[in-house]
Formats: C-alpha cells, sequence, structure tokens
C-alpha cells in the first residue's frame, strides 16, 4: 500500500475526529469509524447536527 495513502487517509480520520468535537460528539468513536469509511464518514459528519 501506498504510504502517502495511508497518510492522507489518517490524516482525513484525524480531522473528522476534531469535527466530531467540535460537534460535541466522540471523537475517537469518528476517527474509528473514519478509519473505515473515510471520505463518507465526512460527509456524515458535515450533515449531522451539533448537540
Amino acid at each position: 500500500m501506498d504510504n502517502q495513502y495511508v497518510a492522507g487517509w489518517g490524516t482525513l480520520a484525524l480531522i473528522n475526529a476534531g469535527l466530531a468535537q467540535g460537534k460535541n460528539r466522540t471523537g475517537l468513536n469518528w476517527f474509528l469509524l473514519s478509519l473505515a469509511l473515510g471520505p463518507l464518514a465526512t460527509f456524515i459528519l458535515l450533515l449531522v447536527k451539533k448537540r
């Protein structure tokens, strides 16, 4: 697997965790979800409302 691909996917997961915490959601859960779903998790996170 290409190292740039892995680094990009991991960076996206960290960004999603930060976005989740900004919406009062669990950052760790969204980090793990982002590792599995990648950009789809970002899209879902952008659609959910802040608690």
